[in-house]
């Protein structure tokens, strides 16, 4: 039997329509709220979507102590990280991403026709440190159509 002497949370959707942008911005990465503080009662979670559109690159930046979480739903990315972000890992349709806490990274979308979705989670929250003044080696990315 379940103890139900605890009040528990209530079950909530959040409708596409009705999703906002989320609080922690990164030039080219969107971030979309699903589930967050901002629209249910979850404590310690944040799920969304990001979008990057075609061609653009987002800037450097790490989530602090969060550990993140990614899927590729649309599309085909890159991360960059690592000493002067001069690692490069590609990301296809399918894939999953664990970033750990305060990685600096730069995300960008393959394609130069097709939006790049991400289905991402964080915990315990979407925290954005965005980060100036980098130095961002030159190097080559394999962008497509």
């Amino acid at each position: 039997m379940t103890d139900t002497s605890q009040k528990l949370k209530t079950l909530s959707v959040q409708r596409a329509a009705d999703l906002k942008a989320a609080p922690g911005q990164t030039l080219n990465a969107r971030r979309i709220s699903g589930v967050a503080k901002e629209n249910t009662e979850v404590e310690g979670l944040w799920f969304g979507k990001v979008h990057t559109g075609p061609g653009e690159i987002s800037d450097p930046h790490h989530h602090g102590e969060a550990e993140t979480g990614g899927y590729v739903f649309q599309g085909r990315g890159f991360i960059r990280f690592g000493e002067r972000y001069e690692n490069l890992v590609i990301l296809e349709e399918g894939d999953f991403v664990y970033v750990p806490p305060f990685v600096p990274h730069i995300e960008g979308n393959l394609s130069k026709s097709v939006e790049l979705v991400w289905m991402t989670t964080r915990t315990p929250d979407n925290i954005v440190v965005n980060l100036d003044d980098q130095d961002v080696a030159d190097i080559e990315i394999p962008f497509t159509d």
